[in-house]
């Protein structure tokens, strides 16, 4: 169990965009569903994909979900998505041990969107070129900060803004290079960017 929550801790510190794609086959239960919950976006497909006869995609909830694996901020990443809301938390954990498909886990919060298969394809190009519009280390530094919603403890200073800030922004070219971000502003010439993430 320990080890495992220092994976889920280390995913919660990455410096790259994580992207859940819930489709049918996927396994996101228990202890799995942590790594839905980890990413920064988690799209869940409603129903089946043409041609596919496999049982629509579900998510179910573990009493793991609700304590076993806190994040640095001292909260369960269900309790750090659904911050601020306490009722939805409680019905998220009346519904443990039930397969939860599309509608049903975007309705309890715990999913991004849900999707039907004609439009999944273009959501999904969208969300990851949405992604890529952005500077890549603004975006590591952005990424961060939403991750560590809710109290402010000495690993989430350091892992949610200090490191985020002061590696990824304000060190790396992208901010302070010839053509960086900072060294353009307000010249009206765009910066030129190393789209490599660390």
């Amino acid at each position: 169990r320990h080890y495992l929550k220092r994976v889920f801790k280390r995913l919660d510190v990455t410096a790259r965009s994580l992207i859940a794609l819930i489709e049918p086959g996927s396994c996101f239960a228990g202890s799995l569903a942590e790594l839905a919950f980890a990413a920064d976006r988690s799209l869940m497909l409603i129903g089946t994909r043409e041609g596919d006869n496999r049982p629509p995609a579900a998510v179910a909830l573990g009493e793991a979900n609700f304590g076993l694996y806190p994040m640095g901020n001292a909260l369960t990443r269900l309790a750090t998505r659904l911050l601020g809301e306490p009722q939805s938390l409680e019905r998220a954990k009346q519904k443990i041990g039930t397969p939860l498909e599309a509608e049903a886990a975007e309705a309890l919060g715990l999913v991004t969107a849900a999707i039907e298969d004609f439009d999944w394809d273009d959501e999904l190009r969208v969300m990851i070129e949405e992604r890529t519009s952005f500077s890549p280390d603004a975006l590591s530094a952005m990424e961060a900060n939403l991750r560590f919603a809710g109290p402010e403890t000495m690993e989430t200073k350091i892992f949610g803004r200090l490191t985020a800030w002061q590696n990824w922004v304000f060190q790396r070219p992208n901010a302070v290079g010839a053509e960086g971000a900072l060294k353009r502003y307000g010249s009206g010439i765009q910066p030129s960017f190393d789209r490599e993430r660390t």
